[in-house]
């Protein structure tokens, strides 16, 4: 995927045959309007796909458990399992795109996801379900690491602008598969349409990558020009950086599928109906449709990222602290600035691509700071549901928020100040 590694901090020179962002990855010349707009519809309509498999099954999973007897423990195995394939197979990327080229690693991964998509819905069998489930995130899994990668490879000089496209298509899907999914089940008879449906257009975002791949060779098969030193590895996990970049992804995604899980449940606890409330979570994410879009060139623009992440932390402490105090008051207020706290995500994939030199450091940073941060991430919603059970109420898991977004910051203030992994 990544091109070598370069030995110099700079972005390679013209000299070597990897990761010049005028070239595609065979290392022809392309023009901006034919291979990058390929390039630029591929990474959108693989984003697209990167939730829709989790948040479909969410809004079915009580037709699918009665549908497949799927045991409480079962049930909970497959709501985890997304964070655990984020962050175990997500690992993994670096070390297929240094032997296999990215977009044929895409090619695999979307099929991955088609195959698991199609199956799943098919099976009778619970066990078979939860494997086939493993198979469509092993594919998003390996997405997630490469579009901020193919990102600083193919668009070094807009990294906010296309991060902003991407995370933009990505926050879509999410809220199309989570708002569609039961009424495709209704109209079909059948929860089995709610989940496959979205195979389909799995499929469709393989057919940018095939020409691309085609043509395409292996990053790490190319020989080294004559006399050019041997590539160093990026190694994210040695560095302060790396780190703090893993806690801010892993303490927001800890709080993202926290509210994804737990939101509708306070608010129905506060005396809404199940429709509003359910309409109240669906803000947040349609709210941070244009957020995803804007918060990437906002933060591309900015000299340190000190100011959004402190903007980021003001909000959603307000948001928590209006849930915990009046959450059948303003319900829309909250729900607007946990919409804009949420934009951390956004931000943390543009700094990805900020905090790297080189697409090989870019590649390996986002697997670094991804997978280890899905790992805390998959503390959030179980967390959240021990304190609700334990306490009946909505104080402590509250508490336990505004505590993991404390860290937040903290790391966030860290990565803040300009600077490269590599260097480190």
């Amino acid at each position: 995927m990544t091109p070598p590694p370069t030995a110099a901090p700079a972005l390679p020179a013209p000299a070597a045959v990897d990761t010049r962002p005028a070239r595609d990855p065979a290392g022809r010349r392309t023009h901006p309007a034919t291979g990058g707009a390929l390039v630029l519809a591929g990474m959108l309509l693989v984003a697209l796909n990167l939730r829709a498999v989790v948040t479909s099954l969410g809004a079915l999973l009580d037709e699918v458990r009665d549908g497949l007897g799927l045991s409480g423990a079962m049930a909970g195995l497959v709501t985890t399992l997304p964070t655990i394939a984020f962050a175990g197979l997500g690992a993994l990327t670096p070390w297929l795109v240094r032997r296999v080229a990215p977009a044929r690693v895409l090619v695999v991964a979307m099929l991955a996801l088609v195959a698991g998509q199609v199956l799943r819905a098919a099976t009778d069998s619970a066990w078979i379900f939860v494997l086939t489930s493993a198979l469509a995130l092993a594919g998003i899994a390996v997405s997630n690491i490469l579009l901020p990668m193919l990102v600083k490879q193919h668009f070094p000089q807009r990294t906010g602008l296309v991060t902003g496209a991407y995370t933009m298509a990505l926050t879509l899907g999410t809220t199309v598969a989570a708002a569609s999914a039961v009424p495709i089940a209704h109209a079909f008879g059948s929860w089995r349409a709610g989940l496959g449906v979205w195979a389909a257009m799995a499929a469709v975002a393989v057919l940018p990558w095939v020409p691309l791949a085609l043509r395409t060779r292996a990053g790490g098969r190319r020989a080294t020009p004559t006399g050019a030193a041997v590539p160093t590895r990026v190694r994210p996990a040695r560095t302060r950086l790396g780190w703090a970049m893993a806690i801010y992804f892993g303490a927001q995604s800890l709080s993202g599928y926290a509210i994804m899980g737990w939101l509708a449940q306070l608010f129905r606890d506060a005396g809404y109906q199940p429709e509003s409330a359910g309409l109240l979570l669906a803000g947040v994410t349609a709210l941070g449709v244009p957020i995803a879009l804007l918060m990437p060139t906002v933060a591309g623009r900015l000299t340190s990222l000190r100011p959004l992440v402190l903007g980021l932390t003001t909000a959603s402490t307000l948001a928590y602290l209006g849930l915990a105090i009046a959450p059948n008051g303003p319900a829309l207020l909250w729900v607007t600035l946990l919409a804009i706290g949420q934009g951390a995500f956004p931000m943390i994939l543009t700094a990805i691509g900020l905090r790297a030199r080189t697409a090989e450091g870019t590649v390996a940073l986002s697997a670094f700071a991804q997978s280890t941060g899905y790992v805390i991430a998959a503390l959030g919603p179980l967390s959240v549901g021990i304190l609700y059970e334990i306490t009946g109420g909505w104080t402590a898991p509250i508490g336990f928020l505004l505590a993991a977004l404390a860290v937040q910051t903290a790391a966030g203030m860290a990565i803040a100040r300009p600077r490269y992994v590599e260097d480190e």
